[in-house]
């Protein structure tokens, strides 16, 4: 088992213990380095290009069905202005979403 000192008493306690039984203590979380930050920014910018994308694919999705260009015939009423203003601004989010995935991407 690993061991590592406690940063209130000194004595050793088990790695996975978030209190020191002999001091009673909460031991702080371990802190990320700055190589840790960079993968974080990494995995934002993918997770930003996948909901961006998902955006976009939504308001592809809205806009059919909503637009009466499917054989379905929705149980609601959809007002006219969702297809003309808010079904493309909703595309139009997305794919900023998107590039600004790309950038931070490119960025790291």
């Amino acid at each position: 088992m690993e061991k590592r000192n406690c940063p209130f008493c000194g004595k050793p306690v088990g790695a996975a213990l978030e209190r020191c039984p002999f001091c009673r203590e909460a031991i702080p979380a371990a802190r990320l380095g700055a190589g840790a930050s960079r993968t974080r920014q990494s995995a934002d910018g993918g997770a930003n290009i996948r909901r961006g994308l998902l955006w976009a694919l939504l308001a592809g999705v809205i806009y059919y069905f909503a637009g009466g260009h499917s054989g379905l015939k929705l149980p609601v009423e959809v007002p006219e202005f969702v297809n003309v203003y808010l079904t493309p601004i909703l595309f139009l989010g997305g794919a900023g979403m998107a590039l600004y995935g790309l950038f931070q991407k490119m960025r790291t």
